[in-house]
C-alpha cells in the first residue's frame, strides 16, 4: 500500500488577483488529506460502496472518507472524478494496466477555501508514487497536482497545489506564459488564526470566470483594484518579515474590501469577518475562491483565538483553530 498526504492551505493575500499575475501569500495549515493506494489484481477490483463520494473509473475505484461540508462531495462529484483521471494522466499512470483502489481520509475538512481539491491531488500523486516507485520528487508531485486541480478551478493559479506540496509560508507569483515563482517566507514564530466555515459549497471555476468577465468589461476599475492588490501583497510581505501584526491585520482588512469590490465575497463571509473583528481579531478576510467556503481571522493571542472561534460557533458557523508559518 502506498500512502501520501497533502496539506490544507489558507491564502492570506491575493486570491483571485494571483490568477492575473499579482503576487500572493499563502500558508499551509496543520490539517491534511491522506490518500492510500492499493494495487488490485486484474479482475478483482471491487465495486464502489455507494457511500457519498465513492466513485470508480476504468481500472480504479475510490472511497472518500474525508470530513466535509454537507453536500460538498455530491456537488463536486463530476470534478472530483475528472481530477483523479487527470492525476493519472499527468503521472503517466494507466490504471487499466495496473488497477488500483484509492482511499481518502485525514483531518482536512472538504470545503472551499482550504485547498481541499489540491490536497487530494497531492496526496493521491504521492500515494501512487510510493506504491509503484515512480521516482517523483516534490516538483513532479506539484506539477501533477496542478494538472489534477484544473478539474476544479479551470485555470488554477497553482498556489493551492504549491502550498499543499511544500508546506510553510509562501510568496507565490504566477507568470503568464512562463513558470510560476515560489519563495519560502520566514517569520519570527508561527501565528494563530481562525478559519470560519460558512458551510456553503463553492464553485471556484465559476468565481474565477466571473472575475475575468467583469475585468474585461470594466478594465479601468479593475486595473486600479488589481494595482492596489499588488501593493498590499508587497506591503504584507514586509510586515510579516518584521512581525508587525497590526499592519498585517490592517492589510488583511483592506484585501477583503478589494475582494468585495470584485464581487467574490458572500454575505455569510462578510458576517464572519465582522464577527472576527468585533471579537478582537487583528484582521479578517475571505480566503480562497469565495462565494462561500472559508474566511480567515488573524488571532495571534490564544485568548483571542478562542474568543473568535467561540463567537463564530455561537452564530451557527464552524470554526477551525490552526496556525500558519510552521
Amino acid at each position: 500500500m502506498g500512502q501520501g498526504a497533502g496539506y490544507g492551505k489558507v491564502i492570506l493575500f491575493g486570491e483571485h488577483f494571483v490568477v492575473h499575475g499579482v503576487p500572493s501569500i499563502a500558508s499551509a495549515i496543520d490539517s491534511t488529506t491522506v490518500a492510500k493506494v492499493v494495487s488490485v489484481p486484474a479482475g478483482q477490483l471491487p465495486a464502489p460502496s455507494g457511500a457519498e463520494g465513492s466513485m470508480s473509473g476504468d481500472g480504479w475505484v475510490m472511497e472518500d472518507d474525508r470530513p466535509a461540508n454537507p453536500g460538498y462531495k455530491a456537488e463536486k462529484f463530476p470534478q472530483q472524478k475528472k481530477s483523479i483521471e487527470l492525476v493519472f494522466q499527468a503521472a503517466g499512470f494507466d490504471p487499466r494496466k495496473r488497477p488500483v483502489k484509492i482511499h481518502l481520509g485525514g483531518d482536512l475538512i472538504a470545503v472551499g477555501g482550504v485547498g481541499a481539491s489540491a490536497a487530494v491531488c497531492v496526496s493521491v500523486a504521492r500515494a501512487l508514487d510510493e506504491e509503484f516507485k515512480l521516482g517523483f520528487d516534490d516538483k513532479k508531485i506539484n506539477d501533477v497536482a496542478f494538472i489534477g486541480d484544473s478539474a476544479y478551478a479551470g485555470t488554477p493559479s497553482g498556489i493551492d497545489n504549491t502550498a499543499s506540496t511544500y508546506g510553510g509560508l509562501l510568496w507565490f507569483v504566477k507568470n503568464p506564459g512562463g513558470p510560476s515563482t515560489m519563495d519560502q517566507l520566514k517569520i519570527k514564530k508561527p501565528l494563530r488564526i481562525v478559519m470560519g466555515n460558512t458551510l456553503l459549497t463553492t464553485n471556484t471555476e465559476a468565481a474565477v470566470a466571473g472575475v475575468r468577465k467583469r475585468k474585461a468589461e470594466q478594465p479601468a476599475k479593475y486595473e486600479a483594484i488589481f494595482s492596489r492588490a499588488r501593493d498590499i501583497a508587497n506591503l504584507a510581505k514586509k510586515a510579516l518579515a518584521a512581525y508587525d501584526i497590526a499592519e498585517v491585520g490592517r492589510l488583511m482588512d483592506e484585501n477583503h474590501s478589494l475582494l468585495q469590490e470584485i464581487e467574490v465575497s458572500h454575505p455569510k463571509l462578510d458576517e464572519l469577518v465582522a464577527i472576527a473583528r468585533a471579537n478582537g481579531a487583528a484582521g479578517a478576510k475571505m480566503t480562497g475562491g469565495g462565494l462561500g467556503g472559508y474566511m480567515v481571522a488573524l488571532t495571534p493571542e490564544k485568548a483571542v483565538q478562542d474568543k473568535v472561534a467561540a463567537a463564530m460557533e455561537k452564530a451557527g458557523f464552524k470554526a477551525l483553530k490552526t496556525t500558519i508559518g510552521v
